[in-house]
C-alpha cells in the first residue's frame, strides 16, 4: 500500500501543528490507519530524521486520543441524562425553582427541594412526582440562617453519599421607590427619606439573595466533590439563580435588589474562581434570567404551584416578544448541570431583554 500524498507530507514536515490535527480528527485517524498499514507491510521502515521522528509519534500519539462522540453520546437522551444524580433546589416549591426541579427530576435526578413553607413543598410532590424517572423530596429549611443550613447538610449527608447538582434558588425581592425626579432635593426624599427605604430592607434582601448562596455552596462543598469522586466524567455543580436585574445599568425602581442580584453573580465567580484554584472538582455557575412566571413577578401562584404573566405585556418590549416559559429555563439548568466545560459563568436567558435595557 502507497501513502498518499496528503499522508506522506504530513509525516514527513516536522513542522507539522498540533492544533490543525486537533480540527481534522477524522484525518488524523486516516493518516495514522494508513502509516500502520503501510509501515507493517513496506519492505524497507520510512526513514524519517530525529526531528520527523518525534513529530511522527506525537502525531500517532495524539490521534489514538482524539475526544471523538459517537451518535449515541450526542442523542439528547444521552446529552442530558441525569440518571442516579442527587440535586437539591432551593426555593424549589414555586417559580423558577419549581422549573429548575421538573427539568432535573424529569431527567432521572433525584430533587430535593428546600423551602419555608411546607404547604407549598407538599403540593409540589403531590403533583409533580409523578411519571418522572427521578423523584422529589420534600425537607423545609430556612436557607437565610447558617443554623438550619448546617442542619440540612447533616440531613442529605444521612441520607446520600454525595450531592451531584446544587441549584440556589431561594431569593426575595426588595422595596421600590420612584427614581424619576426634577430636582435632588426630590430624588433624595424618594431614595432616603423615604419610611420604606431602610437599613432591615437592605440586610434582609442580601441575606437571602447572597449571602444563602454563600453559606449553602459552601457548606455542601464536601458533598459536591463526592459527587465528582463517585461519578467518572463528571463534576460536583452549583447553579445560582441570579438576574438581569444584576447586569443591566438602571435600577429598575429597587435598588437593593438589583445590587444583591449583582453580587450574587460576582460571587458564582469568585466562588467558581477559589474552588478551582484549590484543586476541587466543582463547577460554579449561575443563571441571570428576564422576566418568568414567579410569585415575585406575578404575585401569586394557583393550584398547581404555577405563576402566570400576560403576554401581550411584552409585545414590543423584549425581542422575544413574550415573558420566560417553563421551557426555557429548563434546558438552561440542563446545560448547566450537564456540561462539563462550563464553569464561572453566568447564562443570561432573558428573550433580548438586556439587548433593550442596556448593561
Amino acid at each position: 500500500m502507497t501513502l498518499s500524498p496528503l499522508a506522506s507530507r504530513l509525516i514527513q514536515t516536522s513542522t507539522f501543528s498540533t492544533t490543525r490535527l486537533r480540527s481534522l480528527p477524522i484525518l488524523s485517524r486516516t493518516v495514522h490507519t494508513a502509516v500502520s498499514r503501510t509501515t507493517a507491510s513496506a519492505p524497507r521502515p520510512l526513514s524519517l530524521n530525529i526531528s520527523q521522528k518525534q513529530t511522527f509519534r506525537h502525531f500517532t500519539k495524539m490521534s489514538k486520543s482524539v475526544a471523538a462522540a459517537s451518535h449515541d453520546d450526542l442523542n439528547r437522551n444521552s446529552l442530558f441524562n441525569l440518571k442516579g444524580r442527587v440535586a437539591l433546589a432551593t426555593g424549589g416549591g414555586s417559580g423558577i425553582g419549581l422549573m429548575a426541579t421538573q427539568a432535573l427530576a424529569v431527567n432521572g435526578a433525584k430533587v430535593y427541594i428546600v423551602g419555608r413553607t411546607k404547604e407549598k413543598l407538599d403540593k409540589v410532590v403531590e403533583i409533580y412526582n409523578k411519571d418522572i424517572e427521578g423523584e422529589i423530596i420534600a425537607i423545609q429549611g430556612d436557607v437565610t440562617k447558617k443554623e438550619e443550613v448546617a442542619r440540612l447538610y447533616k440531613e442529605i449527608s444521612a441520607r446520600e453519599k454525595c450531592l451531584c447538582i446544587l441549584v440556589n434558588n431561594a431569593g426575595v425581592s426588595s422595596t421600590t421607590v420612584t427614581t424619576e425626579t426634577e430636582t435632588a432635593q426630590e430624588m433624595k426624599h424618594n431614595l432616603f427619606d423615604n419610611e420604606n427605604m431602610t437599613e432591615k430592607d437592605w440586610t434582609d434582601t442580601y441575606q437571602t439573595n447572597v449571602a444563602s448562596i454563600y453559606f449553602m455552596t459552601s457548606a455542601f462543598l464536601p458533598l459536591l466533590q463526592a459527587s465528582s469522586e463517585r461519578h467518572p466524567h463528571w463534576s460536583g455543580t452549583v447553579i445560582n439563580i441570579s438576574s438581569i436585574s444584576g447586569l443591566v445599568k438602571g435600577s429598575q425602581h429597587h435598588f437593593s435588589y438589583n445590587a444583591s442580584k449583582a453580587a450574587a453573580i460576582h460571587l458564582t465567580r469568585m466562588m467558581a474562581a477559589e474552588i478551582a484554584e484549590n484543586g476541587h472538582k466543582i463547577r460554579v455557575n449561575s443563571i441571570a434570567p428576564g422576566v418568568f412566571p414567579s410569585e415575585m413577578t406575578a404575585d401569586e401562584s394557583d393550584e398547581y404551584q404555577k405563576s402566570h404573566i400576560d403576554a401581550e405585556k411584552y409585545k414590543g418590549k423584549v425581542p422575544a416578544g413574550r415573558p420566560g416559559r417553563d421551557i426555557d429555563m429548563a434546558q438552561a439548568v440542563l446545560a448547566l448541570a450537564a456540561n462539563q466545560y462550563i464553569d464561572g459563568q453566568t447564562v443570561v436567558v432573558d428573550g433580548g431583554y438586556t439587548l433593550t435595557m442596556g448593561m
